[in-house]
This record gives structure tokens, C-alpha cells and sequence, in this order.
């Protein structure tokens, strides 16, 4: 609440500025005069003196592109926002554990344990699994229930499914995978500037670490250098690891897990190619190793 302090010029001069003319007003800070107003004592009747209150600003929302730290390992990810939604803008690293790519089921449907495995790592030791080129660059795969972590399915949105996430982020569902390529169609991100279809792999696909391609608007084309990554999505040819016990098609493909299950085989998955221009959409076993993205709560 205001304060407020009447006084009279009177008293004005008399108390406050003993030294002052009876013609000037002298403002005063810490004993120095800082400014002086020359002014008849007719033209006032009284000076008034009020201390406003100060209102502390809003603190802000948190920059919705700053990197975030995922306090489980310390590893740092970069964030970008696409439309209403924030994405990691690189494949989840986290990884409680590891194992070769012979460790799971060569049957679709048999889920019940997690798996995590490293593109070309053949091993059971994390610090190993981590300080590989793959690891770095590519992050983890994981079977869906690993992703999962135990929850069951959704496609809500947002899907509520926090899985294998970070506290404050989730696994995506089959709703928000759509909501974010109807952004993405609606707002330019095809390659060609159109705002019908799916063109949109190039404007998510990174610049770098893609097999070369002659295909019109495919990721591993160099053409329409003005969409590549324009999504800042960026996103990196990490593979998979495919049922039976093989890694595949590092620098061809990406495909990431949702939270939406077809029945008790299958999951949906969205993919990138180096040589189509699409953003696909498939049904993967769920014993299948594939990146994760997270999507911030």
C-alpha cells in the first residue's frame, strides 16, 4: 500500500530543507542535492511524498528451448519446441543396464523383460556400452517395454506415460505423434513449402551422418538445403536392433517408440529413411531395440 506524506511548503522548507530559498524546491539523496526546482510559493499548497509499492515482476516460465540436464545421469539434451509441444532434440541416452544383441526374444510377442542395448555393442558393461562413438551420437536402444517401463499403453494426449523418461518429460503417444506432424504439414515444413501430405523427413532429419540419396526431398539429399532440419528436431540414423540377435541400417533409418500398443505383439513407431521424404508410421514387435524421444509433461 502507498505511503503517503503531506506537508505543508511551510513545513517543506522549514524541517526537511533548512538551506532552501523560499523560491526553490531542492531534491536531496544520501545529503547531496541531486536537483533543485525553482517555484513561487503561490503556485502550491502542499508537496505530497509517497513511497510506491513495488511489485516483484513474474518470475518467467523456463525457456522452452534450454538444454535440460536429466538428474539420473547427468546427461545434457537439447530441447526443441515444435507447435505447443517440446521434444528432446536428440535420443535418450539413459541406461540402467545393457546386453548384446542375441539377449531377447526372437518371438514378437514375448515383452516381459526390458532390454537396453548400444548399436555394435556386444557386452554386458554400461561404462563399456557408454564410451562408445554409437552411444554418444546415437543414444539407446530400447525394447518397448523397456521404454514403457511397465506402464501400460495410451493415446491420450499428452499420453500420461512417463516410461523410461526423465521426471517431467514422457513417452509420446500415437495422438501426439499426430498432432505433431499436422503442425508440421500446416505450417510449411514439407520440403517443397506445400501444406498437403507428409514431405517433412528432411526439416526433421539432421544435416549430418546420413547414407547419400538421389530421392527428391529425402534426408540423404543435399537438395533444398533450406529445409534441412528446419524442425530442429534433429534427427540421426541410429538403426535398430532387429529380433533375432542383429543390429541394422545405422545411417539409413531412425525410429522411435510410442506409448500406443496394437495389441500384444505390436506398438506403433514412427520412422525416417535416408531415401524417402516421408515420416512413416509402422507397427513394430515390441522385442524390437528402438530409440526413444521424449516429450516434456
Amino acid at each position: 500500500m502507498k505511503k503517503l506524506l503531506v506537508l505543508t511548503i511551510g513545513l517543506f522548507f522549514s524541517v526537511v530543507l533548512l538551506q532552501a530559498q523560499n523560491d526553490t524546491i531542492y531534491f536531496m539523496k544520501n545529503g547531496v542535492i541531486v536537483n533543485q526546482q525553482a517555484i513561487l510559493p503561490t503556485d502550491v499548497d502542499s508537496v505530497i511524498f509517497y513511497q510506491p509499492v513495488i511489485i516483484p515482476d513474474t518470475i518467467p516460465d523456463p525457456d522452452p528451448v534450454e538444454p535440460f540436464t536429466d538428474s539420473r545421469d547427468d546427461n545434457v539434451y537439447e530441447v526443441v519446441q515444435i507447435g505447443d509441444q517440446v521434444w528432446m532434440a536428440e535420443n535418450l541416452k539413459y541406461l540402467p543396464s545393457v546386453v548384446g544383441p542375441a539377449t531377447g526374444s526372437e518371438i514378437p510377442g514375448f515383452t516381459s523383460e526390458p532390454y537396453y542395448y548400444v548399436y555394435d555393442y556386444d557386452g554386458t558393461d554400461v561404462t563399456e556400452a557408454k564410451a562408445t562413438d554409437n552411444y554418444n551420437t546415437y543414444g539407446v536402444l530400447y525394447s518397448w517395454n523397456a521404454a514403457m517401463a511397465g506402464e501400460a499403453s495410451s493415446n491420450a494426449n499428452p499420453s500420461g506415460v512417463q516410461g523410461i523418461c526423465p521426471s517431467g518429460w514422457h513417452l509420446p503417444s500415437q495422438a501426439e505423434l499426430v498432432e505433431m506432424e499436422e503442425y508440421l504439414t500446416a505450417n510449411g515444413y514439407n520440403y517443397d513449402g506445400t501444406i498437403t501430405d507428409n514431405k517433412y523427413a528432411k526439416s526433421l532429419a539432421a544435416t549430418i551422418n546420413w547414407n547419400p540419396s538421389e530421392v527428391i526431398g529425402a534426408p540423404g539429399n543435399t537438395d533444398f538445403p533450406e529445409y534441412r532440419n528446419k524442425s530442429g528436431f534433429t534427427a540421426l540414423p541410429g538403426g535398430y536392433r532387429v529380433n533375432g540377435g542383429t543390429f541394422s541400417v545405422i545411417g539409413a533409418s531412425a525410429y522411435w517408440w510410442s506409448a500406443t500398443s496394437v495389441d500384444t505383439n505390436l506398438a506403433l513407431n514412427r520412422g525416417i529413411y535416408s531415401n524417402f521424404a516421408v515420416f512413416d508410421s509402422n507397427n513394430a514387435p515390441k522385442a524390437r531395440g528402438l530409440s526413444v524421444r521424449c516429450v516434456r509433461d
